[in-house]
C-alpha cells in the first residue's frame, strides 16, 4: 500500500511537470506569433529619461548633448493631444543661456548618428523613435564667431516649432566631404510645421561655405549674427587666452608695427570683423533678402525685440516674448526664466562673460579707425546701422 502511494505521488509529480512544460512552451509560441505578426511594435519601448540640470550650462557633457539631439522629435501618446500641442509642452523644456557662446567645437567622431536606435523623453512623456522626419536645415546660423550664436539658437529652441541640431557640425567647411547624406542624418526629427536649424559661425568666413550651402538649397534662409568688431576681437583674443595662457599680448598681436600702428589682418581674431568682406562672397550665391542680420548688442539690450525679427524672418508664430526673459545683473545678461520642471532659472555657464583683458586705449582707437570705413560699407550692404561708431 505504502509503494502504491509513492507510485501514485510520483506520476502525480510527473503529470504536473508536463503541465508545467506544456503551458511554458504554450507562452513562448504566442509571444513568438505576436512578435512575427507585427504586435510587438506596438509594445513600450525603453525611455530615456532626463532629469532636471541645474548646474551651468558648460557643465553638460558634449556628447550627452550631442546625443539628445540626435534623438528623434517627441510624439505625445496621451488622448486628444494634438502636434502643436506635443511642440508647445516640448518647449517648457528650453535651456538658458547668455548672449556670449564658445568657440565652435569639432563633432566627436565617436558619436554613433544612427538616431533609429535613439528613444527620448519631453517632460516625461514618452516619444516614438520613428515619428517625424530628418530634413536638411531651412535656416542656418551662419556667423559670426563671439557675436552672441548660441544665445541665439537656444532663445531659437524654446520656439515649439523650431528644432535644432545644438553642437556645431561644422559640415560646410570641415566635414563636406562625408556627403549631404551624412549631413542630413545629424538633424533631429521634425513635425509638419517645424523648421530644422543649425549654427557653425565659421561659416561666415568660410569662401567655400557659400556654394556649399546653395548646392544643397539655394532657399535656405542665412542668418548672421553681428558685433562691434572691435568688441568681438577682444572676446575672442579673451577666450583664446583662456585656454593658451602664453598667448602674446593682443596690441602684439594686432598691430604688425607698434610704431606705424599697421593692423595685422591676417590675425583670424581681426579678419572676422571685416563682415562687408565676407558678405561679398555670400551674396555671389545668395539674394540679401535671404538674410538677417541680428544685432549681438541687441539680443542683450532687448532680447525679445530681436528675437520677435528673427520669428518674422523665418515665418514663424511669435511666441518667444519679454515673459521668457529676465536680466542677470551678477553677469550682465539675458537669461531664460526658469523653464517647467527645472528647480530655477539658468544661464550659460562660468566661461561665459569672461573679463576683458586690459587693452591700451589707442590700440582700441586705432582698430576703431580702421574698421570704421569696412562698418560704413557694411551698413549700406545690409541696410542696417548698427552704431558701432
Amino acid at each position: 500500500m505504502g509503494c502504491s502511494g509513492c507510485r501514485v505521488r510520483f506520476n502525480f509529480g510527473k503529470l504536473l511537470s508536463k503541465v508545467s512544460v506544456f503551458f511554458i512552451m504554450v507562452l513562448i509560441f504566442t509571444y513568438f506569433f505576436y512578435c512575427l505578426t507585427g504586435f510587438c511594435d506596438t509594445a513600450p519601448r525603453t525611455l530615456y529619461s532626463r532629469q532636471a540640470l541645474d548646474g551651468d550650462y558648460d557643465n553638460l557633457d558634449d556628447r550627452r548633448r550631442i546625443l539628445e539631439d540626435l534623438r528623434p522629435a517627441a510624439r505625445l501618446f496621451f488622448n486628444g493631444t494634438t502636434s502643436a500641442d506635443a511642440r508647445q509642452v516640448a518647449a517648457a523644456a528650453a535651456v538658458a543661456v547668455v548672449v556670449e557662446e564658445d568657440a565652435p567645437g569639432q563633432l566627436p567622431q565617436a558619436v554613433t548618428l544612427d538616431s533609429e536606435k535613439e528613444s527620448g523623453e519631453s517632460n516625461g512623456i514618452p516619444v516614438s523613435n520613428t515619428f517625424g522626419s530628418k530634413r536638411f536645415p531651412q535656416a542656418i546660423i551662419i556667423g559670426v564667431k563671439k557675436g552672441g550664436t548660441r544665445a541665439l539658437l537656444e532663445f531659437l529652441r524654446i520656439h515649439p516649432d523650431v528644432r535644432a541640431f545644438g553642437a556645431e557640425p561644422h559640415f560646410f567647411d570641415r566635414f563636406y566631404d562625408k556627403g549631404l547624406e551624412w549631413y542630413r542624418n545629424l538633424m533631429p526629427r521634425t513635425l509638419d510645421g517645424q523648421i530644422t536649424m543649425e549654427k557653425t559661425p565659421s561659416y561666415f568666413v568660410t569662401k567655400e561655405a557659400p556654394s556649399r550651402v546653395c548646392s544643397m538649397n539655394c532657399q535656405t534662409k542665412l542668418i548672421v549674427v553681428v558685433r562691434d568688431p572691435v568688441t568681438r576681437a577682444v572676446s575672442d583674443y579673451t577666450q583664446t587666452l583662456s585656454k593658451n595662457p602664453g598667448l602674446p599680448s593682443f596690441q602684439s598681436l594686432a598691430l604688425k608695427n607698434a610704431t606705424t600702428g599697421l593692423i595685422d589682418t591676417t590675425w583670424s581674431a581681426l579678419r572676422i570683423g571685416l563682415y562687408v568682406k565676407h558678405l561679398e562672397t555670400w551674396l555671389q550665391h545668395f539674394p540679401l533678402s535671404q538674410f538677417l542680420f541680428v544685432s549681438g548688442e541687441r539680443l542683450v539690450s532687448d532680447p525679445a525685440g530681436e528675437m520677435g525679427r528673427v520669428q518674422d524672418f523665418l515665418g514663424l508664430k511669435r511666441v518667444i516674448s519679454d515673459k521668457h526673459f529676465y536680466f542677470n545683473q551678477t553677469k550682465g545678461f539675458p537669461c531664460l526664466k526658469k523653464p517647467e520642471g527645472s528647480s530655477r532659472p539658468r544661464c550659460l555657464g562660468k566661461s561665459k562673460g569672461r573679463p576683458h583683458p586690459h587693452i591700451p586705449p589707442e590700440v582700441l582707437q586705432r582698430l576703431r579707425d580702421f574698421y570704421r570705413p569696412f562698418n560704413h560699407r557694411f551698413y549700406q550692404m545690409s541696410g542696417q546701422d548698427f552704431g558701432w561708431d
